[in-house]
């Protein structure tokens, strides 16, 4: 038989990732208010949403499945390559980039990505516009995102930190829709001694005794072991200029050039003229087609930003925002999966071309599962984002503000872990088909896992929750909203209510002084779950409220989320392992490593 004899199984569509969303239209209509916008009328103001904000989304949305994805498939996007030395053997360190991902740079650049945040046409709200632009793209970005949120970061460092000069001569470059000129921004941090805990940094800083238009020359000597922008035109990075036994009281941040001619636009890709020298790029199991590299710096020129000593309260603008843009990226993912597993339900035949998978009851459960994931999370991560944006343009209540610094390193801890273990029910929701390459879930998988790193997460919650009334602000914050819920809501949903009001209590008592040191996972988690829950309370008061097409499902939405036997379990891990506490660590080293005399570890 001729492969085009027989059987011919109907491609899926996708339709417009925004248009076709089943959370996020809904979502910013609630969180981008029309009346909100002062000095103009309402009818005004619902115009600007109406006829500015929601209208570019689905034409960029369209743009996403057409344009866009073209420039991602086949041989257009592949891993880089590094080649450091010429034919007559002089140290070149050319990195070589495909098409496809300069491409997806520049179109994201173009379209005001990270452009928008700093533009501030929608003023606390822009922060909310751009990253649905980012939210609907990511699935098909390859990762393009991971340069440019630290490209947004640093801005955001220049902005409130930077010389006169860095703002006049580097700001307007790093959020220029122009993508011939606009520059991209990586983020050197880790080193081989300490990983995360960069209080181990070898990287040293010497002062030139000299200044340009950029503020104060240093020279940097170091090795950087995760570069991830290693393509791009600055960097900021902690150096040393105390001695080692300083701990991280001793570290600044500091711009560096790669290349010397800061203020050209380079042809060539070589990253050695300024001292940097790519020893090798990372072989990574997802992430591919982003550069990711091991870095020398050797007398690399660099320049001084904020004061001396604060590096890493300095860069801490950097670290909100690219944990923000983590969690978009897992959770927008995860979108791309779910929408490709609900079109193929719409196309596929089975029990003899009989019954479509949208009319098995089974399959359709297991897709309402994913899909309930999906709602919790774009929930939780756009009102982070919603924090981000107010606190961003000095709106922010001093609650808000804490709430942000609580929330960061959650919502990338929590939707790393749910988004990546629902996308893998996405694929098996395709059965065979969803385990090869060209459905792409199999790369979102790989590209999710590169976003968790969960325990350094939990204990930075720990951290922002030393301060007991902090915690006491989320509960209170969280009963707020559960005292908004009208009575012919309450009835569909009253007894969840109950029960999140039981895990609020929970979560208090688990963090009664002296707080253990175990639960800082098992709490990451649950704080996530309950602070997804509220978000979706919110959205399903606000929805009853006011009629809104659907209200019935967002009540249920919700209803189901306190139900789920994920949150339900994730609130026995935290009482087990507080009743545990006093044996915990004992007994986990004798599993981990048998019965050894644990001192000599």
């Amino acid at each position: 038989m001729l492969v085009e004899q027989g059987f011919q199984q109907v491609p899926f569509q996708e339709g417009n990732p925004y248009t076709q969303d089943p959370a996020l239209p809904s979502l910013l209509r609630r969180l981008i208010p029309p009346r909100d916008f002062p000095g103009a009328s309402y009818a005004a103001n619902q115009r600007l949403f109406n006829e500015e904000i929601e209208p570019e989304l689905e034409r960029f949305g369209a743009e996403v499945i057409t344009t866009i994805r073209a420039q991602s498939r086949g041989n257009r996007i592949s891993p880089p390559k590094l080649v450091q030395y010429d034919n007559w053997g002089r140290r070149i360190d050319e990195l070589q980039t495909s098409e496809g991902w300069r491409s997806l740079k520049a179109t994201a650049q173009r379209e005001g990505i990270p452009g928008i945040f700093y533009e501030r046409k929608y003023r606390e709200h822009s922060r909310l516009f751009g990253f649905a632009k980012a939210f609907i793209m990511v699935g098909d970005s390859h990762e393009v995102f991971c340069p440019l949120s630290m490209t947004d970061g640093a801005a955001r460092v220049v902005e409130l930190l930077g010389t006169e000069g860095m703002k006049k001569d580097v700001l307007p470059r790093l959020i220029s829709r122009n993508s011939s000129s606009a520059f991209v921004a990586g983020q050197w941090m880790t080193e081989r001694p300490g990983g995360s805990d960069v209080s181990q940094t070898e990287t040293k800083a010497q002062s030139l005794g000299d200044s340009d238009s950029l503020g104060s020359k240093y020279s940097l000597d170091g090795f950087k072991w995760f570069s991830s922008a290693t393509d791009g035109d600055i960097a900021l990075a902690l150096a040393r200029i105390g001695p080692a036994d300083s701990g991280s009281r001793g570290l600044s941040l500091f711009l560096i050039p790669l290349r010397e001619a800061l203020n050209n636009r380079f042809g060539s890709s070589t990253s050695s003229t300024n001292g940097v020298r790519v020893h090798r790029l990372k072989n990574k199991i997802g992430t591919h087609a982003l550069p990711t590299a091991e870095l020398s710096l050797e007398q690399t020129t660099a320049y001084l930003v904020g004061p001396l000593n604060e590096g890493v309260n300095n860069i801490v603008p950097v670290l909100n925002i690219t944990r923000i843009w983590s969690a978009i990226s897992s959770v927008g993912g995860l979108r791309k999966c779910l929408a490709i597993a609900t079109a193929y339900a719409n196309v596929r035949r089975i029990d003899g071309g009989k019954r479509l998978l949208r009319d098995v009851p089974l399959h359709v459960a297991q897709l309402a599962s994913i899909n309930l994931v999906y709602r919790a999370l774009t929930h939780l991560v756009f009102g982070a984002v919603t924090l981000l944006g107010r606190v961003e343009c000095g709106v922010a209540s001093v609650e808000e503000q804490n709430r942000l610094r609580m929330f960061t390193p959650i919502v990338k801890g929590f939707a790393a872990e749910k988004a990546v273990a629902a996308m893998e029910e996405a694929m098996a929701a395709l059965g065979g088909q969803g385990y090869m390459e060209e459905t792409d879930i199999g790369r979102l998988i790989r590209d999710g896992i590169w976003e968790g790193t969960t325990t350094v997460l939990s204990l930075d919650l720990l951290r922002s929750t030393t301060n007991p009334a902090r915690l006491k602000e989320f509960v209170s914050w969280s009963y707020s909203i559960i005292l908004m819920c009208p009575p012919g809501l309450l009835k569909a949903v009253q007894a969840a209510i109950q029960s999140l009001q039981g895990r609020l209590d929970t979560l208090l008592a688990a963090f009664l002084h002296p707080v253990p040191p175990l639960i800082a996972r098992p709490s990451l988690m649950f704080i996530g779950y309950i602070a997804s829950a509220i978000y979706l309370l919110e959205h399903a008061i606000w929805s009853h409220s006011r009629g809104e097409e659907g209200y019935e499902i967002d009540a249920e939405v919700f209803r189901r989320w306190v139900n789920d036997g994920s949150f339900v379990a994730a609130e026995q891990d935290l009482d087990r392992i507080r009743s545990e506490v006093k044996f915990a660590d004992a007994s986990n080293s004798a599993i981990v490593f048998g019965k050894r005399d644990h001192a000599k570890l």
